[in-house]
């Protein structure tokens, strides 16, 4: 009956991830029902499209771009960032300004590094999850980390179902009944991650349902080729949606590190 202790590990196993799962699933989605009613009428700001497009590294890449059209900012192709203007008009320009430093020139990637963990971007984030625009860290750490554990669980099923399998016959039970035991809890975690695949993939990895279909109403409005046009495109799409090449060369540069240059003596 040695089988028998195995099979019971494996429906603990699957047992108490997929429930795991399935309760972190659940709180998700009582946390979006109960915001879609405070969200209707929210009119998403260029910055809080940027986040929920792509995240605080987003919101430091339109804060740089949105300064350099206004020539206020001067973003070089070889990935140099030089303050023209120490005025920020926002908590998030003064973010940036900051992070270039006293000297008024940095490479951008340290400063797209330092912009986007600023406490302007933090408070960005905390106010797009308490409007229920935004998914809590919590939230996404909670039900990735059940998925995992489904898949960890799929596989000590297969483990122990193996070992049960290669042990001498028992008189009592033959192994195709064994097989069929084990493929039990099996099919339990191998369903249970494929409907956490249909009802997970609404999400994003900063966006809420809700505030998927506000980024989904702001991209579907008519543009009126003006500034505001420009810069939601680049909070929206990203870098990519940069016409023009210099400006766009600049931001290659952007998660390359920096290294200071040698310039050790003979």
């Amino acid at each position: 009956m040695f089988w028998v202790l195995l099979l019971l590990l494996a429906w603990a196993a699957a047992g108490t991830a997929c429930t795991r799962l399935c309760l972190a699933a659940v709180h998700t989605a009582a946390d979006d029902a109960d915001a879609e009613a405070d969200v209707r009428r929210h009119d998403l700001t260029i910055y809080e499209a940027a986040f929920l497009s792509g995240g605080p590294g987003r919101v430091a890449d339109l804060t740089m771009v949105s300064m350099a059209r206004q020539r206020r900012l001067l973003l070089a192709h070889t990935g140099w960032a030089t303050v023209v203007d120490p005025r920020g008009r926002d908590d998030m320009e003064r973010s940036v300004i900051g992070a270039i430093g006293p000297e008024g020139q940095s490479r951008i990637a340290p400063v797209r590094a330092a912009a986007a963990s600023a406490d302007a971007v933090a408070g960005l984030a905390d106010r797009l999850v308490d409007a229920g625009l935004a998914v809590p860290a919590a939230a996404r750490t909670t039900v990735s980390a059940g998925v995992r554990q489904v898949k960890l669980a799929a596989t000590a099923v297969l483990a122990l179902g193996t070992i049960a399998l290669l042990v001498p016959a028992q008189p009592d039970m033959p192994r195709g009944l064994v097989a069929l035991w084990f493929a039990l809890p099996l099919a339990l975690t191998l369903s249970c991650l494929a409907i956490a695949r249909v009802e997970v993939h609404p999400y994003s990895r900063w966006a809420s349902p809700a505030g998927q279909r506000l980024l989904g109403a702001l991209t579907r409005r008519p543009g009126s080729g003006d500034d505001r046009t420009y810069l939601t495109s680049v909070a929206v799409r990203g870098v990519r949606a940069i016409g023009e090449p210099d400006l766009r060369a600049a931001f290659a540069h952007r998660d390359q590190p920096w290294r200071e240059p040698h310039t050790g003596g003979a």
